[in-house]
């Protein structure tokens, strides 16, 4: 109405002012769109939802299937329209498609489903616009991931005729198959825990000897600390050579980050056994002690969630690579201006550009 009034104004003016020559002359005719005049309008409908739109529009895509001639197939002769029994909320983004050239993707939808309604129609999902291409390959990544897994546990649940190597196996990564694996993972867990836990506690003071103010737990009950070692050990042992047993690869297995922690945290055990009682000999095996802290690695194998975490800074390893040489760069670039802007004085403690570093870093991760 107001589009009307506004396109009346001028003659109205012009008549109000005295020139009725220009107000008694008829309205010019509107062109015409004779690209229009000689369309088609078309009903699509999408399982009793009817959409309308112009044959051009469709026919901008003739490698698709509303395009081609291929539609005809689905054409009804009574309705005068065009069926299709599919989502009809999913058609709603195709045939913007076919208006704007612009695909994009609803978050709603599911992933597998608007894939397949992308498939019927002849569009490649490579076309997705910007705005939504990200979300797109998220979700498509989660969903293959979801379906691999759904394959990994319908693999454990069915029992083909295996070996006794492969029951093993199969019972070593998923100790849900059986009560006996259950069991076993965790017993394993328990004594990750109590060496842990011996490891440190060996360490604490536990009153004083006449000879020595403080003696360390370790040394003051050492049979029940190398009782408790030996227990731990013995069980890590049993585990790891059970595992080499039923891997599938022994090379392979022998090789992986896990298998090469089992083999170091019983590394040193087995060396204090043979171990001489030369002074030399035995500050080297007090070093080579400090190896029983990757035990506590071994938890990794029993946490589903250390495994996440394990799996996610192994996808972002170029991303922290990045990181930690940008912290480098500034580390090297503060650590040497420190250096010269305490070089004249004799109590700077920032005697080289090496020495300079701990402050750096200290200042850049606690403060920065």
């Amino acid at each position: 109405m107001a589009a009307g009034v506004a396109a009346w104004l001028p003659f109205a003016r012009a008549a109000a002012i005295g020139w009725m020559p220009v107000a008694n002359c008829p309205m010019p005719i509107a062109p015409e769109d004779h690209r229009k005049r000689h369309d088609e309008l078309i009903i699509l409908n999408v399982s009793g939802r009817r959409f309308q739109t112009w044959r051009t529009t469709l026919d901008r895509y003739p490698d698709t299937l509303l395009g081609s001639s291929e539609k005809q197939f689905f054409y009804d002769e009574e309705t005068k329209e065009y069926f299709f029994d599919r989502d009809p909320d999913s058609f709603r983004s195709i045939l913007n498609f076919y208006r704007t050239g612009k695909l994009h993707y609803p978050r709603y939808e599911c992933i597998s489903a608007y894939d397949e309604e992308l498939t019927f129609f002849g569009i490649i999902p490579e076309i997705i616009g910007d705005c939504c291409y990200e979300e797109y390959k998220d979700r498509k990544r989660e969903n293959a991931e979801r379906l691999q897994d759904d394959q990994d546990d319908n693999k454990d649940c069915k029992l083909p005729n295996m070996t006794y190597r492969e029951i093993m196996w199969r019972a070593f990564e998923n100790p849900h198959t059986s009560t006996m694996a259950l069991v076993f993972y965790y017993v394993t867990g328990f004594f990750i825990a109590i060496s842990v836990l011996t490891n440190v506690i060996e360490t604490v003071p536990c009153g004083a000897t006449p000879s020595q103010k403080d003696v360390p737990c370790g040394e003051r009950y050492t049979i029940a600390f190398f009782c408790m070692d030996t227990a731990c050990v013995l069980i890590f042992t049993v585990e790891y050579l059970m595992r080499l047993f039923a891997a599938p690869s022994r090379y392979q297995f022998m090789r992986s980050v896990m298998s090469i922690i089992d083999v170091v945290a019983i590394f040193p055990y087995y060396i204090g056994l043979v171990m001489t009682d030369n002074e030399d000999v035995s500050g080297a095996f007090v070093t080579l002690r400090v190896f029983r802290v990757f035990r506590i690695f071994k938890f990794s194998r029993h946490s589903q969630g250390l495994r996440i975490l394990g799996y996610t800074l192994k996808s972002c390893a170029s991303e922290l690579g990045f990181l930690l040489f940008s912290l480098t760069m500034a580390i090297i670039i503060f650590a040497t201006v420190m250096f010269y802007a305490e070089k004249g004085s004799s109590s700077t403690k920032f005697t080289s550009i090496p020495a300079s570093f701990w402050y750096t870093i200290v200042t850049m991760t606690t403060l920065g």
